[in-house]
């Protein structure tokens, strides 16, 4: 089912993800997604995350819909020209595959093949753009396609941006050329996520904040350090540091937890990025109260 249509359902709606190996063996993985079964709506499957070579994601994509999972298709302007990027947008529809994050990329000097040459041939709004023009039947040059895509179109935001205006600027364009949804970047300050959906409040899209789970205080400290427009805050920076290893898991869950019930009210779901720490999202949304 399209993600649109749970939201006009007025569903909270609860999406997490998982990222594909660096080769071939797909049963952790696979595991790991089961995990999720009757608890998430849908799970994202990254795109070469962090420009690292990995199992592709539409592939991915197929397997769980095999076994009754909704997936989400990311599709990244980084690694593919026009060409290929409408190819798979077809082709994704006709695995069956309904709904499409669609982004830029982040650039290959952050990953495992820095010498890589990017492609970049559009970015995350043209993507849009493009999509929703196969979707009304016609490819970028106005060529009459012979079957017609049916896709929910998914982008992302930041509420964190500072200043924020060009990110609402952003989003409003992405809007007009076709996003459906917005999953956001990981928000772990309530007040500037309040203040976002504020800004935003003109944009009748739903809109489901990004929750990552904090492994470490370090972690915390490298995402302050690194990460545009996230900002963990001092209070579970202390509370990650004080956690014994084998407690981190816990306190994680009860941070991320008590974030998604204050920011519950303001928004229209949420996306939890795990970063492999895939088993422990079922108790998450269990502590949110969302299961």
């Amino acid at each position: 089912m399209k993600l649109k249509d749970l939201f006009e359902k007025g569903k909270f709606v609860v999406t997490s993800e998982i990222g594909p190996p660096k080769g071939t063996n797909i049963e952790p993985m696979l595991e790991e997604a089961d995990l999720l079964k009757d608890k998430a709506d849908a799970i994202n499957v990254t795109e070469n995350q962090s420009s690292v070579m990995r199992l592709g994601s539409m592939a991915v994509c197929r397997l769980l819909k095999e076994r009754g999972f909704e997936p989400v298709f990311q599709i990244t302007c980084r690694d593919r020209n026009r060409l290929a990027l409408q190819s798979d947008l077809i082709s994704a529809s006709v695995l069956g595959i309904e709904n499409v994050l669609c982004l830029t990329g982040d650039h290959v000097v952050l990953g495992d093949h820095p010498q890589t040459k990017s492609v970049f041939d559009l970015d995350s709004i043209h993507l849009l753009k493009v999509a929703r023009g196969l979707g009304n039947g016609y490819d970028m040059v106005g060529n009459k396609l012979d079957g017609v895509p049916d896709l929910c179109l998914g982008a992302v935001a930041n509420p964190g941006a500072d200043p924020l205006e060009p990110q609402i600027i952003k989003m409003e364009a992405k809007v007009e050329v076709g996003a459906e949804f917005f999953q956001t970047q990981a928000v772990y300050e309530v007040k500037k996520f309040e203040d976002f959906m504020k800004a935003a409040g003109h944009i009748k899209v739903p809109i489901m904040v990004g929750i990552v789970l904090l492994k470490s205080a370090g972690m915390a400290r490298f995402m302050n350090a690194n990460v545009a427009g996230v900002f963990v805050p001092d209070k579970f920076i202390k509370i990650m540091a004080e956690a014994s290893k084998e407690d981190r898991p816990r306190k994680s869950i009860e941070i991320a937890a008590s974030l998604i019930k204050e920011m519950k009210g303001m928004c229209q779901g949420v996306h939890i990025m795990s970063l492999g720490w895939d088993r422990y999202v079922p108790s998450v949304l269990e502590a949110a109260e969302l299961i």
